[in-house]
């Protein structure tokens, strides 16, 4: 196990009604007394020691006593999705091959077991698993790689606790109640329920009363979160929705969590319509919302017709490098990918500046950039061209006098060749907020 380090966390459990428990922990001589109630629910809090152990806690009802041993005092992050994250260390290419090696004794691995339920349950599956061997072997590669850059950098144990189940679309990671009292959010719900999905399930709430809320109020550092190829069909209620889950979630655990998440990978399987870059608009947005930060992986795609990115090192090590440059304030890491910041026209061309982006932008293997596309007062887009200057790229097109409008990768499959010097990709955007048709 691993508690979080230098703060309070909760401790609770089950025994007779009103049963007196004593709870004794090996980095402090104080004995924590509670009671247990009527409904044989108990609960207590205990101060954690700075990174290190190991450590026991015993606890003691009665004549019976429980003995926690091998406790390591660190950081622990919750890690949830769908399949991307849920995708394991034996089927990733840059996992399977290297496992053998793997022997981290900092990092401890929580897997929370499939399940569903119909009303949030008290008690969940799974134990605390050393990170080697085949607990590695089946665990979130994800997961793996954002909690060995984490133990690496920050030199503290690791607990990484991975709930994720694949196909799921967010809604099922969302209380029912939550989903139903708004009428986007519910209306989106309803036909994402008439998607036959036979290895998931798809109602509201059903993978977060079993798999979430019996983790709550488990201790976090923070989560990340790997998900959105389920609610492509239906993309616009996706900022509310993933908003309307980190609140919860940090209402549940009691702390102001950081949300990283990863946004969707390029795919060509989403048909013919622009769901899935809409879906990343959506991601793009939530930026918005406070303590979130997202990472971009079109870069890491080999294949356009596999959902599933094989290289999921460099997907773990970017929300790493992101929590360690927005949690843990390290000051040399660059951890986020260019992002849109103004357009201005002048004589017909349009220049668009980027934030971080302040070393410069490239393009990959110094080719030619490719991927934006310049519309006038007539909405009609055409292929333009794009010149890199600093942290500002100029586009223009003879086929439009009077630029207004900028898309860049405006397509489910784009493969962006834009990035900053740190190496980081650029996302798909637009400076319009026109109405998207079907068959654009």
């Amino acid at each position: 196990m691993v508690i979080q380090q230098n703060t309070e966390i909760p401790i609770w459990g089950w025994a007779g009604p009103t049963q007196d428990i004593q709870i004794q922990v090996s980095w402090d001589t104080t004995i924590i007394q509670t009671k247990v109630s009527n409904t044989s629910l108990w609960k207590a809090s205990i101060k954690t020691p700075s990174a290190g152990g190991p450590h026991t806690i015993t606890i003691t009802a009665g004549a019976e006593q429980k003995l926690l041993e091998n406790i390591l005092s660190g950081e622990v992050w919750l890690c949830s999705g769908q399949s991307n994250m849920e995708w394991n260390m034996n089927s990733s290419a840059d996992g399977g091959p290297y496992l053998e090696q793997i022997n981290d004794p900092l990092i401890r691995l929580f897997q929370v077991p499939r399940s569903a339920a119909s009303t949030p349950q008290l008690k969940g599956e799974g134990n605390w698993k050393p990170c080697n061997g085949e607990p590695l072997r089946w665990f979130s590669a994800v997961a793996y790689y954002f909690g060995k850059t984490l133990n690496t950098e920050l030199k503290v144990p690791i607990g990484l606790i991975h709930s994720s189940w694949g196909g799921t679309p967010a809604e099922v990671w969302v209380p029912k109640d939550i989903i139903d009292s708004d009428s986007l959010l519910k209306g989106a719900a309803d036909k994402q329920c008439g998607i036959d999905r036979p290895w998931c399930p798809s109602a509201p709430g059903m993978a977060y009363n079993s798999m979430i809320a019996p983790l709550i109020p488990f201790k976090l550092a923070g989560i990340i979160w790997y998900q959105g190829e389920s609610n492509v069909e239906y993309p616009y209620s996706y900022k509310l929705l993933i908003e309307k889950l980190v609140l919860n979630w940090r209402k549940d655990f009691q702390s102001e969590l950081p949300f990283y998440y990863v946004q969707i990978a390029p795919y060509s399987g989403y048909g013919t319509n622009m769901n899935g870059v809409l879906l990343r608009e959506q991601q793009s947005k939530l930026l918005e919302f406070p303590k979130t930060g997202m990472v971009i992986i079109s870069d890491v795609v080999e294949n356009i017709k596999d959902v599933h990115p094989r290289y999921q090192r460099p997907v773990g090590e970017r929300l790493a490098r992101l929590a360690l440059e927005e949690t843990y304030h390290f000051k040399t890491i660059s951890a986020k990918s260019p992002s849109f910041k103004s357009m201005k026209i002048e004589n017909g061309k349009v220049k668009i500046t980027f934030i971080n982006a302040s070393n410069g932008l490239i393009s990959k293997q110094g080719k030619e950039l490719k991927g934006f596309i310049i519309a006038g007062s007539d909405k009609q887009f055409y292929p333009a061209k794009a010149v890199i200057e600093n942290n500002t790229v100029t586009i223009f097109s003879p086929k439009v006098r009077k630029p207004v409008a900028v898309r860049f990768e405006w397509a489910n499959d784009a493969l962006p060749n834009l990035f900053n010097k740190e190496g980081l990709p650029v996302s798909s955007f637009r400076t319009d907020e026109w109405e998207i048709e079907k068959d654009q």
